[in-house]
């Protein structure tokens, strides 16, 4: 019995089959050297075989040999392997996909659990269940260097990282962030978490079960404050993670060679960046 196709793509928590087997890949490391846990599941057997690979190494499938080909990375846990079969004399084509950079972000340390109540008695909230063990684990973080998430309009800075609990030093405190950055624009329901170059990144406080992070663009911070014009403000809001867990997964740092080239535009002209 031979694979109906010499190629296969994989992406996270999904199955694809080759007539042969199917495969799944239970985890990939862009350490050096690149690997992945390619599992084998072949069609005639109930038995799995997990087989550590290295990016252009190759495994066994029933009598067939295959190659782990390329690996192209979204995220940290959205990513898509290639797996090839080997056929004689092959020569493999060199691997073209992106490898994520995870992020790298220092944080500033610990919070204990009355901190934790006494910062939440000071918001007036009850802080959303994973960004509250974040913020215990962590006390914010500070990028090493710029960060964004590729495809968005915000880039976290050193000097912009996300906020904590620190009363001492109050342009990376969470209580004194609301007072500047979300009471003039958006209403209590919401808690600004970072204030990165481009908007602003905030959580839901008024909606129990609401993990999600989300982004509010520059160009909406303008118009008349007060919570009065904050409705059409929140109407904007873009979700951009479904966690705190899941951002810090998303964000990578920034590397100048990887964004689009810059466009000449005539005088007069107006981009909204939004797009």
């Amino acid at each position: 019995m031979r694979s109906f196709t010499h190629l296969a793509t994989v992406g996270n928590n999904t199955t694809t089959s080759v007539g042969l087997a199917r495969f799944a890949v239970g985890w990939v490391d862009v350490g050096s050297p690149v690997r992945a846990e390619i599992i084998v599941m072949p069609v005639t057997s109930g038995d799995d075989f997990a087989h550590e690979v290295t990016l252009g190494g190759t495994f066994p499938v029933a009598e067939e040999t295959w190659r782990f080909a390329d690996l192209d990375m979204v995220s940290a846990d959205e990513w898509k392997v290639t797996v090839r079969r080997v056929d004689e004399h092959e020569v493999p084509d060199p691997p073209t996909g992106r490898l994520w950079k995870p992020a790298r972000l220092l944080p500033y340390g610990q919070v204990e659990e009355s901190q934790l109540q006494a910062l939440e008695a000071a918001l007036g909230v009850r802080l959303p269940t994973s960004y509250r063990g974040w913020l215990g684990r962590t006390n914010g973080a500070q990028p090493e260097t710029e960060h964004h998430i590729p495809g968005l309009p915000f880039t976290l800075l050193p000097e912009r990282p996300l906020f904590g609990v620190h009363p001492e030093c109050p342009p990376i405190d969470l209580v004194h962030g609301q007072r500047v950055h979300r009471d003039p624009w958006l209403s209590p329901d919401w808690l600004v978490i970072a204030n990165p170059s481009g908007g602003l990144l905030v959580i839901s406080a008024g909606r129990p079960g609401d993990e999600a992070v989300y982004f509010v663009h520059e160009l909406d911070l303008v118009g008349p404050a007060g919570p009065t014009a904050s409705g059409g403000r929140e109407r904007s809001l873009t979700a951009v993670a479904g966690s705190i867990w899941e951002l810090i997964g998303r964000l990578t740092p920034t590397e100048y060679a990887d964004l689009p080239p810059a466009e000449l535009m005539p005088p007069g002209t107006f981009t909204d960046p939004r797009n």
